[in-house]
């Protein structure tokens, strides 16, 4: 079994997963902006994530001798560690509950924004939580300065989406009146095709879509119209819906993302000494195997009820639309790979420097705002307030993971 033993190899996990984690949101947000059902994208992704834990475990954690105290990942299957297999498991639900609702937040408050408030979170209750779990390994005097940077982003974030809501309002009512009807008109569009399309593979209203990007590439990025136009072709409508909804979103999702990387800890390192005398902790090839099992059970279930009991007005589907629903698979295959091996380098880091500094990856709406400026537009032509707003939000978390990764320290 390999196993990350120094502080550098630990950043390098970090770093990797940082990255990976910043970009599998931003694909799944251009699925559902292109008109593809948030369910058909995330089942996609979900098989994929749980593929990355198989490879990750049968890699790395089949490298080498199998050792008493550190045992390879086939033969610690067979043995009596259901406590601290249930604690990865409660990780896993808690995450794929929390990656469920961001579907809908990136959607009603933009990636960005969103990507802040939930890591903010996760980061001001999961870093306290793992510092006194990992018996304070972590150098506090370093560590909650930068938790409180997270805190300040938090807010900045919540200013930030209150300015650029203020502005794309401005844009809008800055189209002619022809233009405003279109707008309003939007949000009641007839399903042509109906449930028969659905059930053939086809998103309803295709032609009606397909129509919107043809024209959407005559709008230009940070125009009224340009907003219309992607109203028109995503897959969740946003027009006339309460950003308050969206908000809440964010604050629920946070509070769970915050809560599974202390569970995946505690089933790592058995603080609350739940084994039997003389059974080894679980390795993190191991758990992590576990968490992405339990993340993916949870996932087909809800994902499968929302096909039939949709949330949000989005339209009914079935899982033989799924199925046939070959439109943006590939993306959303790629999606779960990159979470997926984002989430293990992220434990493996942690294992190795504590997984409180690894909560150092959350600064990740660093790389989703970069994809949300780069593919979506997002901010383009907004006001000065918002672009000092946004700068500095990004500002205070460059500082707070540079703060973070230096807290590192040494699991003995």
């Amino acid at each position: 079994m390999y196993v990350v033993e120094s502080k550098g190899g630990a950043i390098a996990c970090m770093l990797f997963a940082l990255s990976f984690l910043g970009t599998w949101p931003a694909i799944l947000t251009l699925l559902e902006r292109r008109g593809r059902l948030p369910q058909h994208t995330y089942l996609d992704y979900s098989l994929t994530n749980l593929l990355a834990a198989i490879i990750i475990a049968l890699t790395f954690g089949e490298i080498g001798n199998s050792r008493p105290e550190k045992p390879n990942f086939l033969v610690q299957l067979s043995q009596d560690n259901w406590p601290s297999v249930l604690f990865a498991m409660v990780g896993g639900v808690v995450l794929s509950l929390g990656n469920l609702l961001t579907q809908y937040a990136w959607a009603l408050v933009g990636l960005s924004v969103t990507e802040v408030i939930t890591s903010s979170i996760t980061v001001v209750i999961g870093t306290t939580l793992n510092y006194f779990l990992d018996d304070r390994i972590n150098k506090a005097e370093i560590l909650f300065p930068g938790v409180g940077c997270f805190l300040i982003a938090v807010c900045l974030a919540s200013a930030v989406h209150s300015s650029n809501a203020a502005d794309n309002e401005a844009k809008l009512q800055s189209l002619s009146s022809d233009q405003r009807e279109q707008e309003l008109q939007i949000s009641t569009l007839p399903d042509k095709g109906g449930s028969d399309n659905l059930e053939d593979g086809h998103v309803s209203s295709e032609k009606a879509l397909e129509d919107s990007r043809v024209s959407s590439e005559k709008a230009k990025a940070g125009t009224g119209e340009f907003l219309v136009q992607l109203e028109k072709r995503r897959a969740i409508k946003v027009f006339g819906k309460s950003t308050l909804i969206g908000l809440a979103i964010c604050f629920f999702a946070g509070v769970c993302f915050s809560l599974f990387s202390p569970a995946f800890n505690l089933a790592t390192n058995d603080q609350w000494h739940t084994l039997k005398e003389g059974v080894p902790h679980l390795v993190v090839y191991t758990a992590f195997f576990y968490f992405s099992v339990s993340c993916f059970v949870l996932a087909i279930i809800l994902n499968i009820s929302l096909l039939y009991y949709p949330v949000l007005d989005l339209p009914k589907s079935t899982f033989k639309a799924y199925v046939n629903d070959w439109n943006g698979r590939g993306w959303a295959f790629l999606a779960g790979l990159l979470c997926g091996f984002g989430n293990g380098l992220q434990f493996m880091g942690g294992q190795a420097a504590g997984y409180a500094a690894a909560d150092a990856v959350q600064a990740l709406p660093l790389v989703s705002t970069f994809w949300g400026i780069l593919l979506f537009g997002e901010y383009r032509k907004s006001s000065r307030r918002t672009y000092i707003l946004l700068v500095s939000m990004l500002s205070m978390f460059i500082v707070a993971v540079a703060v973070l990764m230096a807290s590192s320290g040494h699991r003995k």
